[in-house]
């Protein structure tokens, strides 16, 4: 029995030796072979490939597309603008360089238009309603562009109907301190206000104006805030320079609410529920409308009164007197009125946006978005065609990329040309509306290039502060224009710059606080982190406030080709580094976000406010310790999020935890949202980048209520401001925590 009992286990252990030795030499040193999607969902960002892609970035190529999209003028909905329509669609439909996918989003819009039938007159005339000077109704022509007879006439959108006549004032730039100011000079009943560009927004300049009996608004450009004084186009302005020549006007959206105004948090489809049109709001309540400086420089230095203080007076050789009101008793004007006849009309119109996307190889339902609207008020060379002009060399080259096999995202790219964003970003904001569950879920980023291209510089850059790390990564591997042994990086430094407590000197980013392009949708009412590039002009040698042909009939190929650009290569640095950034994002295997500097940010907004409003506070017993507390937690929770980061093993975390880690970041800004925060803002969900009329660099909402409880008493909105903002801030604290 002991016998069979000692063979058993000698043959038992024998087989088991065999079984070792079979599974020993039968499996390969290097494992069992992994799954076939491990090495696709451990797909990182390849340097090799962003090193290609800025190599076949093309800067003819570039001008060549905006010498194309610059042909005929193309306003939002008219023949023109379908004709950009199709030229996009054709672009990204290309069997060899294309996208996925391309197609068209409609949307039916609101939108407002002079009448050609009819042009908009503005007329200085004498008691016997005899004309004695009559302002120029369409620029002068330089270079035939402007005889174009689509070139619209210069109105302000949205500006209602009418035909006021009396007597002129001047209102420096439209504020409400500036009428208030005034009112104390001159009685404003029944008057005609010419103001100038800047300080307040174009419908704030006759909403402002309407409460103290002004009944017209006229609005110019003034060469001291344009031109840096220059007037003569002669040998000073365009075409002998890039400066506004005296018949220039700025046409412009006179609203202050972005989207579609008939359709209020709802996309303007064909069927939607609208609003009435008198229930429209924002919109100025009597005429306007803007005109040339060579006609501007005739009124105001004919004008009766006392002079102006000299923060009110521009580059013209007088001195900006109030207004009697109304002209002065030496001038030939004396005892005329000024006489507005306004023809505009509104009308809901079909307007495209164009979409494509590359499909994400890994994360196909995480999206990078990057947009540029395609509709200008003329020809539009740098507003919006530079950054169209980008977006298209951007998606040639990629494109390519895909249909050669050589590359496909980690992540989904979304672009849009956004149709109507001159009239208040509609296109953007009805696609946000329409999508904004499926946004709100999956939208990784937004980059924005609108005006790609300002002047040749040196770059600009604003955003969410946590994509300030991947924007200064990408531009560090660009070349400067012109300037092949300086990066754009470093070339930004010498321009702008600021200290930070961690890094020590860095370029200074910009934060998108208002509504100035279309990536406002994405940052106020969706909450995705967003950024907007540009390259811009040398702020010491111009004092003008944005390019001088901006939104007039001289924004042209020849303008943009000869004094903005010449040969594109600030149009190329700004492809490679916003196309750069947009790799990094789709394929980066952790999105490359840093909480820190959001961090860094709000301490120095905290810091602010309590050196701004802390003693005040104290005394109406309200305390600044809870808004401290979450900016601190906040501070910890960031630097946790950031030490888990840079301590993951990145070749043997689970997919698991790398999505539960980039999920944490996309959905940062979300926990920012708050729709009550803002109730007299439309579309302002975002607790720190709101608009702000305070101008102080903290808390914008926080700021406001201070303004207004100063003078209204009204300290309770304060108090509400700061619970909204302490708790948001530790709410987005416990976002970049660890599960629970």
């Amino acid at each position: 029995m002991i016998k069979k009992v000692l063979l058993g286990v000698v043959c038992g252990a024998a087989v088991l030796t065999v079984g070792i030795l079979i599974g020993h030499f039968g499996i390969t040193k290097s494992g069992p072979s992994a799954p076939y999607w491990v090495n696709d969902v451990a797909k990182d960002v390849d340097e090799s490939l962003i090193k290609t892609f800025l190599s076949e970035v093309d800067n003819v190529k570039i001008g060549e597309n905006l010498k194309e999209l610059t042909k005929v003028p193309h306003m939002a909905t008219t023949a023109g603008d379908e004709q950009t329509v199709q030229f996009m669609l054709k672009r990204w439909q290309d069997p060899n360089s294309g996208l996925d996918e391309a197609w068209r989003e409609e949307y039916m819009v609101y939108l407002s238009f002079p009448d050609p039938q009819k042009p908009n007159k503005v007329t200085v005339v004498n008691p016997s309603n005899t004309v004695l000077h009559t302002v120029r109704e369409k620029e002068k022509n330089y270079t035939s562009d402007q005889l174009d007879p689509e070139v619209v006439q210069p109105y302000a959108a949205y500006s209602p109907a009418g035909q006021p006549k009396g007597k002129l004032v001047y209102a420096n730039q439209g504020t409400a301190k500036d009428y208030e100011h005034l009112s104390q000079k001159v009685n404003l009943t029944g008057t005609i206000a010419i103001t100038r560009y800047g300080g307040a927004g174009r419908a704030a300049k006759a909403i402002n104006a309407a409460p103290y009996g002004v009944i017209g608004v006229l609005v110019y450009t003034d060469p001291l805030d344009i031109n840096d004084g220059y007037m003569s186009d002669d040998n000073e302005t365009y075409p002998h320079s890039w400066y506004l020549p005296p018949s220039g006007v700025e046409r412009g959206s006179f609203n202050t609410h972005y989207g579609d105004m008939l359709t209020p948090y709802l996309a303007a489809k064909e069927h939607t529920y609208r609003i009435p049109p008198e229930n429209v709001t924002g919109i100025p309540p009597i005429p306007i409308q803007p005109i040339g400086f060579e006609d501007a420089n005739v009124l105001i230095c004919e004008l009766g009164g006392e002079a102006a203080p000299a923060e009110w007076r521009g580059a013209f050789n007088c001195p900006y007197n109030y207004g009697g009101p109304g002209f002065k008793p030496t001038s030939d004007f004396n005892n005329s009125d000024v006489k507005l006849e306004i023809y505009n009309y509104e009308e809901v119109r079909r307007s495209s946006n164009v979409m494509g996307v590359i499909r994400g190889s890994v994360e196909p339902d995480r999206y990078v978005l990057y947009g540029n609207h395609r509709d200008s008020w003329v020809h539009g060379a740098i507003d919006p065609s530079s950054g169209t002009s980008v977006m298209l060399e951007l998606t040639r080259v990629l494109g390519q990329m895909v249909k050669q096999g050589k590359w496909r995202p980690r992540r989904s790219i979304i672009f849009g040309s956004w149709g109507a964003e001159e009239f208040g970003l509609i296109g953007s904001a009805e696609y946000a509306e329409q999508y904004i569950a499926k946004l709100s879920e999956r939208a990784v980023a937004y980059i924005n290039v609108d005006i790609a291209v300002f002047a040749n510089a040196t770059l600009r850059a604003s955003g969410m502060p946590s994509v300030q790390n991947v924007i200064f990564t990408a531009a560090k591997q660009v070349s400067a224009p012109g300037l092949e042994s300086t990066s754009v990086y470093d070339n930004w430094m010498k321009y702008s710059s600021k200290d930070s407590p961690t890094y020590g000197r860095i370029p200074r980013m910009g934060y998108l606080t208002g509504a100035g392009s279309d990536y406002a949708a994405f940052v106020h009412y969706l909450g995705i982190a967003s950024m907007d590039i540009s390259y811009t002009y040398d702020r010491n040698k111009t004092k003008a406030r944005i390019y001088p042909a901006y939104h007039t009939a001289y924004d042209t190929y020849d303008y943009a080709s000869t004094y903005i650009d010449p040969g594109f290569l600030s149009h190329q640095a700004v492809a490679r580094t916003a196309g750069n950034v947009l790799i990094r994002l789709a394929d980066s295997l952790l999105l490359p976000f840093n909480c820190s500097d959001y961090a860094e940010v709000l301490e120095e907004y905290v810091n602010t406010a309590v050196d701004l409003y802390e003693d005040r506070l104290k005394t109406h017993n309200i305390s600044m310790e809870p808004i401290k507390q979450a900016v601190d937690k906040f501070n910890r929770a960031a630097t946790h999020m950031d030490q888990v980061i840079q301590k993951l093993d990145r070749t043997k975390e689970t997919p698991l935890k790398v999505r539960m880690i980039n999920d944490q970041l996309m959905l940062l800004d979300r926990a920012f949202l708050d729709p009550l925060a803002f109730p007299d803002k439309y579309a302002f969900r975002h607790i720190i980048w709101a608009s702000s009329s305070a101008g102080k660099s903290t808390f914008p909402g926080l700021a406001d209520a201070f303004v207004k409880a100063e003078s209204s008493g009204d300290w309770d909105r304060v108090h509400y401001h700061l619970s909204v903002l302490s708790q948001g801030i530790d709410g987005a604290a416990h976002t970049l925590m660890d599960v629970i």
